[in-house]
């Protein structure tokens, strides 16, 4: 894999702008074109599974024929890793930024080293201003984090706790001048105490990547209709009852339908990917 070392000539044009510019910037992989969006996704490391659900949904959703949106994110455990791998899985390109060097003997954390692999391979690329040996320290991680945020033009949380250091790098955008996105959470969390307190302080409440296209100005994508057009009428019936999240048990007596061909019908629609189940509740994909 090629390794560069890159000067501030050659940084992304984002990142030349802000006051504490990396000195250089080693990389592994290739930078993806300067016209792209760059949209930084970070969050908890103690992730619950509405927020990997929330991270998975908004992100497989960002392919836009219009402008390329790029997933930049820190490779930690929790939301990062989960943002780089749904940017994967939905052929976005992405670019992970450790607090470490990119050797793989002090590559951060070591548990994503296959991770950071397929980033690469895949027409991303890994960057960082420690030298390629540097390994980790608690120092390096706040530092890190300006460079995410500086190079990025928004920056989405999903979920933080109210003293997360996940919002060090919501706080750096707003001092960088770029957006700040975040996603609600129920009021009973923890983990959504950082990013309500965000919204309330202005930064965009975000739920799909339909408002991340808006935020940015983006045509929106035409929903794929041939989910629709291939929906058996008892198929529709039960995705037509999802307008919100529910109880399988409350939604096979919704639809009316015997029991049994209710369940088999949902059972399939699962295993189809049109709709999921979590936490006892169905939804739509």
């Amino acid at each position: 894999m090629q390794r560069k070392i890159l000067k501030p000539k050659d940084f992304p044009v984002l990142l030349k702008q802000i006051p504490d510019p990396p000195e250089l910037l080693y990389m592994e992989g290739e930078l993806p074109p300067e016209d792209a969006i760059y949209l930084a996704v970070v969050g908890a490391r103690r992730f619950t599974t509405y927020g990997k659900e929330a991270c998975e949904k908004i992100i497989s959703g960002l392919n836009n024929k219009n402008r390329q949106i790029v997933i930049v994110s820190g490779l930690a455990i929790g939301i990062d890793g989960i943002a780089h791998k749904a940017a994967l899985k939905s052929g976005l390109k992405t670019i992970a930024i450790p607090g470490s060097g990119l050797d793989d003997k002090v590559l951060h954390p070591h548990s994503n080293l296959k991770l950071s692999k397929e980033i690469k391979e895949s027409g991303g690329c890994l960057i960082s201003e420690l030298d390629w040996g540097m390994p980790a320290g608690v120092h390096t991680f706040p530092s890190r984090n300006r460079i995410i945020a500086g190079m990025s033009h928004a920056v989405l949380v999903i979920e933080a706790a109210e003293k997360s250091g996940t919002l060090i790098t919501a706080d750096l955008a707003t001092q960088y001048n770029r957006d700040v996105f975040a996603v609600p959470g129920s009021i009973f969390s923890q983990n959504s105490t950082g990013t309500n307190r965000l919204i309330k302080a202005g930064a965009a409440l975000i739920t799909s990547a339909e408002d991340i296209f808006d935020a940015f100005g983006l045509p929106k994508e035409k929903e794929n209709l041939k989910l629709n057009l291939d929906f058996t009428p008892v198929e529709e019936k039960i995705y037509s009852l999802l307008v919100e999240p529910i109880e399988k048990d409350e939604l096979v007596r919704k639809s009316g339908l015997p029991p049994a061909q209710a369940n088999a019908t949902i059972s399939m629609m699962i295993l189809n990917g049109l709709i999921k189940e979590s936490g006892g509740e169905i939804f739509k994909a």
